[in-house]
């Protein structure tokens, strides 16, 4: 029996396992996740490499499926859909940032901005108009006709996060969006999120692998071989975190 999701419940995972195969051989990777998240949370995910953190994501953005246990996004149980359904399910509620930024290189980049509105059946002329508005939300506007090259890496995310945004999603999946850019540009980009979530009430869940970008989460959940070892406020996991790690450097030394 399915269990519904409460009106503020936006992402459910009950028991979610995720074995890959190959050659008969399976290889398990997510060992049992239980994650909840209410709409307007800031959830960072963070876990050594090897600990489940991508395979996590591509759960979360629809984009793979439990080998076992069930997922919720958005009150549908993402188990009882077609691949076509999937895909709509993906675009109404899911905006992707990634740490590459993944912008069409010959495209202006109001009309990277747009894209998600033409493959969603929206005119060209109002996908455009909707675009630009979100550019200017981001501090781009001025910027429409430019193409991505013309662009800093720290421009071209918020290009991303405008694209992200234009839908209307309520659920951003970010991807280490600060893995390519400079501390500085960094801090900003982490301020735009921040704000997002605030004044918005923008539900955002980011990987990353820096305790200071974690750090402007809400919410801290990490990753150990598979599994969930912590679950709770940013401030408190991170100090956790920093602990073990001076720990670990003392028993080393």
């Amino acid at each position: 029996m399915s269990t519904h999701l409460s009106s503020n419940e936006l992402v459910k995972l009950s028991a979610v396992r995720k074995s890959y195969f190959s050659n008969r051989v399976e290889t398990p990777v997510l060992h049992g996740i239980d994650l909840a998240m209410q709409r307007g949370d800031f959830l960072a995910i963070m876990g050594q490499s090897g600990s489940g953190k991508s395979t996590l994501m591509n759960i979360l953005g629809c984009l793979d499926t439990p080998t076992a246990g069930t997922y919720e996004l958005a009150s549908q149980q993402v188990r009882d859909l077609s691949r076509a359904q999937l895909a709509d399910l993906r675009n109404r509620t899911i905006g992707f940032v990634f740490q590459s930024f993944n912008l069409l290189k010959r495209m202006s980049i109001l009309d990277n901005v747009a894209l998600p509105l033409i493959y969603a059946g929206v005119s060209r002329k109002a996908a455009r108009e909707r675009a630009r508005t979100q550019l200017e939300k981001v501090g781009l506007g001025e910027l429409a006709a430019r193409q991505p090259n013309q662009l800093s890496g720290g421009q071209q995310q918020r290009v991303a996060i405008a694209r992200a945004l234009v839908a209307d999603p309520p659920l951003i999946l970010a991807d280490e969006p600060t893995g390519n850019l400079d501390t500085r540009t960094s801090s900003d980009i982490m301020a735009l999120l921040t704000e997002l979530n605030l004044a918005r009430n923008q539900s955002i869940i980011l990987v990353t692998h820096e305790p200071d970008i974690a750090a402007h989460a809400k919410r801290l959940v990490r990753l150990k071989d598979g599994l969930v070892i912590y679950d709770g406020p940013s401030r408190e996991g991170l100090r956790q975190m920093q602990q073990e790690e001076s720990h670990l450097a003392g028993a080393g030394a």
